[in-house]
């Protein structure tokens, strides 16, 4: 079983994640996860805090001269804010620093203090903060080496930021290189027009969302399974990408878009090869069909919704005088889609690392791989 836990809050001491399932035997390199990190932390529209921490993952157990051994592996991102946050944020002692009381729409603040019975919203926040998600980065960065030492690869673009869309016909995102984009996006033209728009909201003290694509490249036939409800692939990854901050909602291939054409031109034909295996012309499904992947490119599109910290707060309410008031301002960001594209091809990452351990098991990456390939020598008939 591969699965992993977070712990920490935003302004806490750090970040953790434990790590389990891993198979023994994998080349673990962590400057590349740490290029995750960085990416991360980029984006046009990002706040204060992305230039006071500089997040580096830290391995403190599992990994034995750069291979891991096959038990749990433990991951450490170390705030560095936390210097400016030691008696606000003490695991000890007495109360201190003024109590948040102005809870934020659209955040957890009012719902995760009645829940929790808490009297200060800061208990909720620490947490239920996208700072969380740099731990899920690290574990992707796990995820991403196993399933590249199988052939598969992940990567993400921005589609749209505030109404302003790519045109899929002038780009080729599996050919883009990453780093030329602020905005992770493809499409140059459509991401000057983004940064002004992102600029517009800054002016007015407002935040934008937007909607990132994740592409998994390399899947072998048969992840998930039609089986059981939650075996389902495309269940799998939609659950997965819907847990990430501000996500509200996911799509997979054509997604939405089927509501408006017929089923004469919804579905993937599919032909033979000269060598007699199946090929489609098409990939409106996305590389899933009947909750499992079909050899295709899967193809994962996620809504971020504008962030609910604004610099002109809304109304709101104080959970202590019951008066009507103006949400608290915390720092933010005025748009964080391109960190959530990473984000998602982290979540990504993990779903399918746990669907392919799941297939083919194997404690040693060596049994995995020749286990993938004795598989795949059966699909093909050879």
């Amino acid at each position: 079983m591969f699965r992993f836990l977070t712990a920490g809050e935003s302004h806490g001491q750090c970040l953790t994640a434990i790590v389990e399932g891993i198979p023994a035997g994998l080349p673990i390199n962590v400057e590349s996860m740490n290029l995750d990190m960085a990416r991360r932390q980029k984006g046009y529209g990002r706040g204060g805090r992305m230039k006071i921490e500089t997040d580096k993952v830290e391995i403190l157990s599992g990994v034995r001269f750069g291979e891991t051994m096959g038990d749990p592996i433990t991951l450490k991102v170390a705030n560095k804010d936390w210097e400016n946050w030691t008696d606000r944020m003490s695991v000890s002692g007495e109360p201190f620093g003024t109590a948040v009381t102005a809870a934020r729409p659209g955040h957890a603040d009012l719902i995760g203090t009645q829940k929790y019975d808490r009297k200060d919203i800061r208990d909720i926040l620490e947490r239920a903060s996208a700072r969380e998600t740099a731990a899920r980065v690290a574990v992707g960065g796990l995820a991403k080496q196993l399933l590249k030492a199988c052939g598969i690869e992940i990567l993400s673009h921005v589609v749209n930021i505030g109404s302003i869309t790519v045109d899929y016909k002038n780009i080729d995102p599996l050919a883009r290189l990453q780093a030329a984009s602020e905005l992770n996006c493809a499409d140059a033209a459509a991401e000057k027009k983004m940064k002004e728009v992102i600029e517009k909201a800054k002016a007015a003290g407002d935040t934008l969302g937007g909607v990132f694509e994740v592409i998994v490249t390399g899947a072998p036939i048969g992840l998930g399974s039609h089986i059981q409800w939650d075996r389902r692939l495309d269940a799998r990854l939609t659950g997965a990408l819907m847990s990430i901050q501000a996500i509200k909602g996911v799509e997979i291939g054509a997604g939405f878009a089927y509501a408006d054409i017929p089923g004469s031109k919804a579905h993937d034909e599919m032909f033979f090869d000269e060598q007699k295996h199946v090929y489609r012309k098409t990939n409106r499904a996305g590389g899933i069909e009947g909750g499992m992947s079909n050899g295709e490119d899967i193809v994962v599109r996620a809504v971020m919704k504008p962030i609910p910290t604004l610099m002109t707060p809304l109304h709101s309410v104080d959970i202590h005088s019951k008066d009507e008031v103006l949400a608290c301002k915390e720092r933010s960001d005025v748009c964080a889609v391109s960190a959530a594209s990473v984000v998602g091809e982290a979540m990504t990452a993990f779903v399918l690392a746990e669907a392919l351990l799941e297939k083919f098991g194997g404690d040693t990456l060596g049994d995995l791989k020749a286990a993938i390939a004795h598989y795949e020598d059966r699909i093909s008939g050879e």
